[in-house]
């Protein structure tokens, strides 16, 4: 049965998704946003995305190989798709991935501004969604079939989509860093009244891995 999940979602141990001040060289949102992530980036899994030799193995990299697995579709809010604000300059930003991004599935971005289909290699197309986060879970799921659809994040797309209740399971990786400012992830939500639980977590140097469910 289809599911619409959330996968290796980093926070910070003082609740925060990223950094303030996102750019094209800190996707992020500088040092800390960077840190936040240090042990997804680390593991064999992402250094394999980028073409690089080495990475971390052990429970870190299991889940970050594994988030991959039985995908369909993904929903991305728009700053995950780029740095770049209101209205499109032209069609030269494709996003933070280079020509052949990880998705190898359609991708639908959110965002109030219009903007043609983009083909990539690898089977990745980027569809732009202006009708908000209903319509892209409609087309996200026709597109996705019996498979599940991802909601990659970020902080704002997450929280939309909890609220609505329509994700159906959860990973985050909170990681022993302190942000102090930026996107707060669970700030103002009851989780329990919204219906989600631990279902398991496990520990590692560089994680505290929480999976939660809706009940």
């Amino acid at each position: 049965m289809s599911r619409v999940r959330v996968n290796c979602f980093s926070m910070s141990f003082d609740g925060f998704a990223a950094g303030p001040d996102q750019t094209l060289d800190a996707p992020f949102g500088g040092r800390a946003g960077r840190d936040v992530a240090g042990w997804f980036t680390a593991t064999r899994t992402f250094r394999t995305m980028i073409g690089a030799d080495g990475g971390t193995e052990g429970p870190d990299d299991e889940l970050a190989e594994h988030a991959m697995d039985d995908l369909g579709a993904w929903i991305l809010g728009r700053n995950m798709f780029g740095p770049i604000r209101g209205p499109w300059p032209d069609d030269s930003w494709r996003g933070w991935w280079g020509d052949d991004p990880p998705y190898h599935c359609p991708v639908f971005v959110l965002t109030h501004h219009a903007r043609a289909p983009i083909t990539m290699e690898g089977g990745t197309v980027f569809h732009f969604v202006t009708g908000g986060i209903h319509e892209a879970l409609a087309r996200a799921k026709e597109a996705a079939g019996a498979r599940d659809v991802r909601i990659g994040g970020g902080a704002a797309t997450i929280r939309q989509y909890l609220e609505a209740k329509l994700i159906d399971t959860m990973h985050l990786a909170i990681s022993p860093v302190v942000m102090g400012a930026g996107e707060p992830l669970l700030a103002g939500l009851d989780l329990h009244a919204l219906g989600y639980g631990v279902t398991s977590h496990t520990t590692t140097p560089a994680a505290m891995h929480v999976m939660l469910a809706r009940q």
